[in-house]
C-alpha cells in the first residue's frame, strides 16, 4: 500500500511556523498522550479515565492532565500541558489537544481533532475533521481552510498512540504507523527495546519499552507502559540526538467509577 497526501490549500494557506518552545511541549503531548488502548470488538477495553504527570523539559517544567471518556459515538481524549513552578515566571497559557475516534475493525479511526496553543509566540487554533467516505480531512488552522485528500489510513497526534496501544493489547505487530499532519502524512517506526521495574509517584510498575520516531526527525521517544494499567505510559522519556530532553512521570491515575476494579492495582 502506497501511502501519501495531496493537499488542496484555499486562499493560499502557508504552514505554521512553530517556535522551539511549541515544538518541546507539542511533542510532549503527542508522547503522553498514549494510554489505554480500543479494541476492535464489540466489547471495548478501554477504560475511562483521568491521568496527570509531572513533566521536565531541559530546566523547565510543566504538567499535563488529561482526561479519557465515552460519548454516544466513540470516545474522546482531552489533554492539557501548563507550566509549573518557575517556568510560569517564563512563559504563561496552554497547549491544549483533543481527539474524537471510534473502534473499527482495522484499529482505531479519528473523526475530529483540534489544538489551541497560547503557550508559544506564534500562537495556533486548529481544527481538522476526518471523512473516511470521502478520504479527506478538512479544517481550518488559524482562520484559513485546509483540504487533506488521503490515501491511507492515517491519525492525528492523539488517535496514533490509541492505535499503538489497541495493537499491544490485541498483539498485533508494532512495526509502523502513518501520522496526518497538516502538510503531509508522516510514517513513525516503533520498536519493542525491553522491559524493568519503574517507581514513579503513582506506584511500582513493570513495564515495557515502545520506542517511536517519526521519518526524518532527530527525536526518539520511548514509552515505557504498563500492561496493568492497558498499556498506559507510566514514563515517557524524548532523546535528541541520543540526548534526555524532555521525561515525564505518571504520578496520579483515576479510572471512571464505574471501570473494572483490577484497574486500580498497583496505584497509592
Amino acid at each position: 500500500m502506497t501511502l501519501g497526501t495531496k493537499i488542496l490549500r484555499r486562499d493560499s494557506v502557508q504552514m505554521i511556523r512553530v517556535s522551539a518552545f511549541r515544538v518541546w511541549w507539542s511533542g510532549l503531548v503527542l508522547l503522553v498522550a498514549a494510554f489505554v488502548s480500543v479494541a476492535a470488538s464489540a466489547e471495548p477495553a478501554l477504560t475511562p479515565h483521568t491521568a496527570e504527570y509531572k513533566v521536565k523539559i531541559s530546566v523547565l517544567s510543566g504538567k499535563l492532565s488529561t482526561e479519557l471518556r465515552v460519548t454516544a459515538n466513540g470516545y474522546v481524549a482531552t489533554h492539557v500541558v501548563r507550566p509549573a513552578g518557575m517556568s510560569r515566571m517564563i512563559t504563561r497559557g496552554t497547549l491544549s489537544e483533543m481527539s474524537e475516534f471510534y473502534s473499527a475493525p482495522d484499529g482505531v479511526r479519528p473523526r475530529l481533532y483540534s489544538t489551541q496553543d497560547t503557550i508559544s509566540r506564534d500562537k495556533t487554533d486548529a481544527s481538522i475533521r476526518f471523512n473516511w467516505d470521502t478520504g479527506e480531512a478538512h479544517g481550518t488552522v488559524n482562520g484559513e481552510e485546509v483540504i487533506s485528500v488521503m490515501d491511507a489510513i492515517a491519525h492525528d497526534r492523539v488517535s496514533i498512540q490509541y492505535q499503538l496501544m489497541h495493537d499491544l493489547l490485541t498483539n498485533r505487530p508494532i512495526s509502523g504507523y502513518t501520522m496526518f499532519e497538516i502538510d503531509r502524512l508522516r510514517p513513525v517506526s516503533v520498536s519493542n527495546v525491553g522491559s524493568q521495574t519503574v517507581e514513579v509517584p503513582a506506584g511500582e510498575f513493570e513495564v515495557v519499552g515502545i520506542q517511536h520516531q517519526a521519518e526524518g526527525s532527530k527525536r526518539r521517544t520511548i514509552l515505557w507502559v504498563a500492561k496493568e494499567l492497558g498499556y498506559l505510559p507510566v514514563v515517557v522519556e524524548q532523546y535528541r540526538l541520543d540526548k534526555l530532553r524532555v521525561r515525564a512521570t505518571l504520578t496520579q491515575y483515576s479510572p471512571a467509577a464505574d471501570s473494572k476494579p483490577a484497574r486500580r492495582h498497583g496505584l497509592r
